[in-house]
């Protein structure tokens, strides 16, 4: 555990989830590669447009729509549609299809086993203090089995903006009614978490499980509070 700044009594924490307390990068790219090969076995003009275009497509509607970013479900949904309908569906094929297929990706985004050992530090940490989950994806948390340690889960998009913009984190805060600096937000991304739980008056923890160097990281923007490389680091806040 690395302190950058002191830290007072943390009376409650919020987490991200994806690359947090979860490996997420097998579970994206074992999901882009079924729903691949579930639009081509389901709407095989699909099949037609390689990936690069099927890229563009997802940057061409978010260029058209730039709340699309905060809200991955609905982004995803958009891209599919709008591809589809290009490829010759008529409007309600291509959303009745994007509808499908969306249903899809939520079931097999969600189809993965949280490591014990989070469960085993979440369910410590939530017998002495709330805990809140922020997240920019769009996983389950009761289908991975970690609702019951947060007493709230806010989501990019349904609940407000994505991090690091401080919708979700003031959403937070207001639950928790509690002083923002009492608050330990814990996440992997320097940006979105680390500079998102700064400028929201929040402390911040850079979950560093890769350790390594921040100061030779260009995308580092500001120093969290306490850098940790385990959770089990995190168990030091409720034993003071």
């Amino acid at each position: 555990m690395q302190f950058y700044r002191h830290l007072g009594p943390i009376q409650a924490m919020t987490f991200d989830l994806d690359d947090t307390l979860y490996d997420n990068r097998p579970v994206i790219r074992q999901v882009e590669a079924q729903m691949a090969a579930w639009l081509h076995k389901y709407h095989p003009i699909s099949a037609i447009k390689p990936l690069s275009w099927w890229n563009h497509i997802k940057r061409q509607v978010a260029q058209e729509d730039d709340w699309l970013p905060n809200d991955v479900t609905l982004w995803r949904f958009k891209q599919i549609e709008h591809g589809l309908t290009l490829l010759g569906y008529e409007p309600e094929q291509a959303t009745q299809a994007a509808n499908d297929a969306i249903e899809e990706v939520l079931r097999l985004r969600s189809d993965f086993t949280v490591p014990q050992k989070a469960h085993s530090i979440l369910g410590q940490l939530a017998e002495r203090i709330p805990l809140v989950a922020i997240t920019n994806g769009n996983v389950d948390v009761k289908r991975i089995g970690l609702d019951p340690y947060f007493s709230l889960t806010l989501k990019a998009g349904p609940d407000g903006y994505a991090k690091p913009h401080p919708d979700l984190f003031q959403k937070a805060a207001q639950h928790l009614n509690l002083p923002n600096e009492s608050i330990l937000h814990v996440g992997d991304h320097l940006v979105t978490d680390v500079l998102g739980a700064k400028n929201s008056g929040f402390s911040a923890c850079w979950f560093n499980e890769g350790e390594e160097d921040i100061f030779n990281l260009t995308k580092a923007k500001v120093l969290p509070d306490v850098e940790v490389k385990c959770l089990k680091d995190l168990l030091l806040f409720i034993e003071r």
